[in-house]
């Protein structure tokens, strides 16, 4: 852990006394270094589940992939932000760049957290840099707005957990994940452990994987973030709140059964709802956005489930819609910057001017729709037969799910890339290196792990 987290906090000199020549290049180039460098843990095969670096940070199988994926994404972020801030001042461009490395140091810190209290103080950092950057650095005049959105929803939805948290310390004496899997189960009896089973599972419903109904900030973050804040509330952050749902359930679990269900259900149909809003947008971002929201039912509805086959989807699924879904919200940005609009009808046509990116559109819109072999349709059968097992009526709402699914992935492919080419579009400039080479940072990694998909199986299997 100490090997990731030093060079991390490394990055914020690294950032501050850099030659303006070489900002970009430099931290680019060292959080580069760091993702490589956490890939290594991926094959450590521990005779003991968990790797501790102290009594408070340590690494399992379940939070090994989840932090290889914020430390792979913090370059990607940096590689997809030098056109966005090329044009502010050099003191605008390095509180960017720190906001950033100062966002994955909270991930790691939340991701590897053994002590839920400091779990709760890592998930609730991450909230601060992510709303200097939508507010500070988002395109349009509504970002202020989705902040307040982001802002208070995340800490309504918050707020019973830490009281959940303290409440659990005074009756089990310790928060230690190491000691509470070891301690006697709680007795959850009464109408008041109910509600504080809510208020441990509403936090991330609401706040961090948001459920259809309670998901409203969601789509308006996305829109009105930079591409930075765009990739990282996609990639990451949605993840959060997955793996916290995985850590918390197991010590709730006399209650589970019979609260679960009113969630599992509103998950499934929030699947269908979103896709169907997806299948009418005109806003690019907007989809990809909804799109999210349509997944994340499908994680929360596995995590619930309290399944192996239901946990080790909900994991496969996860890894792979932060590649995804964070490739698309570049390929967006891409298109935004040539034609200055999210619009998709204005969009068209750009196969012809841009073939080589019509393909890396084609592969994220495939990996969307979950094309056999990717993770996303493996993390989805798995999903879909754990919920299958546990009641049969939900293969209706989750094959019509799917179904909305290819239908979406295939309308915004479509839209963007075919039909006749507007007037307007025919004198953008080429598409670059650097672009193709962040989208394909995104693909590699995907198509990789459909050779060895066991790296990020978690802790089930």
């Amino acid at each position: 852990m100490l090997k990731i987290l030093v060079p991390t906090l490394m990055l914020l000199p690294t950032t501050w006394l850099s030659n303006s020549k070489w900002l970009w290049p430099t931290t680019l180039a060292q959080s580069f270094c760091v993702a490589l460098v956490s890939m290594t843990w991926l094959g450590d095969s521990s005779e003991t589940p968990w790797t501790p670096v102290s009594p408070y940070l340590a690494a399992d199988s379940l939070s090994t992939p989840l932090i290889v994926l914020s430390c792979w994404l913090l370059p990607l972020m940096i590689l997809a932000s030098q056109n966005h801030t090329s044009a502010e001042p050099l003191t605008r461009q390095r509180v960017y760049i720190t906001l950033l490395v100062l966002l994955q140091l909270f991930l790691i810190v939340a991701f590897g957290a053994t002590e839920l209290i400091l779990f709760y103080i890592g998930f609730e950092a991450t909230l601060i840099p992510t709303l200097l950057i939508i507010t500070r650095w988002g395109n349009q005049p509504d970002r202020i707005q989705a902040g307040t959105y982001f802002l208070f929803y995340t800490l309504a939805g918050s707020m019973p957990l830490l009281v959940a948290l303290l409440t659990m310390a005074n009756t089990t004496g310790t928060l230690s994940l190491f000691v509470l899997q070891f301690s006697q189960p709680l007795e959850l009896l009464t109408g008041g452990h109910k509600l504080w089973w809510a208020a441990c599972m509403l936090a991330f419903l609401v706040s961090q994987m948001p459920l259809y109904g309670i998901h409203l900030w969601l789509p308006k973050a996305h829109v009105e973030a930079p591409i930075a804040g765009s990739m990282v509330l996609a990639a990451v952050l949605l993840k959060l709140g997955g793996y916290g749902m995985i850590r918390m359930l197991p010590l709730l679990s006399p209650l589970t059964p019979q609260l679960n269900y009113p969630f599992i259900i509103l998950a499934l149909w929030g699947i269908i709802m979103a896709g169907s809003i997806c299948l009418r947008q005109t806003d690019l971002k907007s989809l990809i956005a909804y799109s999210s929201v349509s997944h994340m039912g499908l994680v929360a509805a596995a995590i619930l489930v309290q399944t192996p086959w239901g946990l080790t989807g909900a994991v496969i699924l996860m890894i792979a819609h932060g590649l995804t879904s964070s490739a698309l919200f570049c390929l967006a940005n891409i298109n935004y910057e040539r034609t200055h609009s999210r619009t998709m009808t204005l969009a068209q046509g750009l196969q012809l001017l841009l073939p080589l990116m019509s393909a890396w559109w084609f592969i994220g819109s495939l990996a969307n729709l979950g094309l056999p072999p990717l993770p996303n349709l493996v993390g989805e059968l798995m999903i879909i037969n754990s919920l299958f097992d546990w009641a049969p009526w939900t293969i209706a709402l989750t094959g019509l799910g799917t179904l909305v699914t290819a239908g979406y992935s295939l309308y915004m492919f479509l839209t963007t890339q075919r039909g006749a080419t507007s007037a307007g579009a025919l004198d953008l400039e080429p598409s670059h290196s650097r672009e193709h080479l962040l989208v394909a940072l995104h693909v590699l990694p995907l198509l990789m792990l459909v050779a060895k998909p066991e790296l990020i199986w978690g802790l089930s299997m």
